[in-house]
This record gives structure tokens, C-alpha cells and sequence, in this order.
């Protein structure tokens, strides 16, 4: 007779789901940044599209380790992850030219006190449809698909685990 880990340890599932939960956009979020001000990788439009749902994921994944119930909100930030993995998923296929994207590039923002004319002239052209970095041939974008998407799906999945008994 075999017992699973899940049903062995009340809410082991829903602890889990938590903490990925908080794990995929702060990881995400600090290698977006990392690349960005370590590696001179600045951010194209669609790449800032793909931080924003980790930006909305991170605070209800914080909220679920202080606040009750907790299922609803990190359900509400796997659906962040998951926005921003298919984001990175449509950018992958930019990348690698298998559709056309929004947009076909965008500059970095300048900072302020500083002519603007100058500062537009100065910015870098960041292109959409170009991979700044891969590796085995996979991009930025292409990994966040990865991880995002299949971090949101086993968050779901974990949830759905921890779901509470039905009564009566």
C-alpha cells in the first residue's frame, strides 16, 4: 500500500503551490534585471509586456504567505505567471520568425533632466524580432515560455490537489 507525500502531509500541495508561486516571478523578475544591468540586454516592448505579469503575480504571491484564504490568491498569480509565459511564448515565435509581431522595435527611456531630443537620438534600437541571447537555441522569451508556463500549469495542478473535501 502506497501513500503519496501530499496525502501524508496536510497541505503539503497548497505550501507548494505557494512557494512556487513566489519562486517563478522572482526568478524571472531578477534574470530580466540581471540581463538588463549585468549583460547590457535592454528589454524590447514585448519583453517589458512579458515582466508585467510577473509583476502582477509577485504581490498576491506575497500576500498568500500573510493573508487567508490563500488558494484564490495564489490561483490569481499563477494566472500573472501564466499571462506572461504566453507572452514569451507569441515573442518566441517573433523571435524565431514563425509570425509577426506588434511592433518591430523600441528604445530605452531616458532619464530625466536630460534632453530629450538627445536622449532619443543617444537610445539604443532594441528589435522585437531579433533574439539578443540564446542558448542551444533557445531565447530569453523562449525560457520564460518554458518557465512560466509550466510553473502556472503545476501550480494549477498543485491547487487542484490541495482542493479542500467536499461536504455532505
Amino acid at each position: 500500500m502506497t501513500v503519496s507525500v501530499a496525502a501524508a502531509l496536510p497541505g503539503t500541495s497548497l505550501r507548494s503551490a505557494r512557494l512556487l508561486a513566489l519562486a517563478i516571478p522572482v526568478i524571472a523578475l531578477g534574470g530580466a534585471y540581471i540581463s538588463q544591468y549585468g549583460f547590457g540586454l535592454h528589454p524590447c516592448e514585448m519583453c517589458w509586456w512579458q515582466r508585467y505579469g510577473q509583476m502582477f503575480a509577485l504581490p498576491f504571491a506575497l500576500l498568500a504567505f500573510f493573508w487567508r484564504p490563500v488558494r484564490p490568491l495564489v490561483a490569481v498569480a499563477a494566472l500573472g505567471i501564466l499571462s506572461s509565459g504566453l507572452i514569451g511564448g507569441f515573442h518566441a515565435g517573433v523571435e524565431y520568425g514563425w509570425w509577426s509581431g506588434f511592433t518591430a522595435c523600441t528604445s530605452s527611456t531616458f532619464a530625466p533632466g536630460v534632453n530629450p531630443m538627445d536622449a532619443i537620438m543617444a537610445a539604443p534600437l532594441i528589435r522585437c524580432d531579433v533574439a539578443p541571447w540564446t542558448l542551444g537555441g533557445v531565447s530569453l522569451a523562449g525560457f520564460n515560455f518554458l518557465l512560466s508556463t509550466l510553473g502556472a500549469l503545476t501550480i494549477f495542478t498543485l491547487l487542484g490537489r490541495s482542493a479542500p473535501a467536499a461536504k455532505g
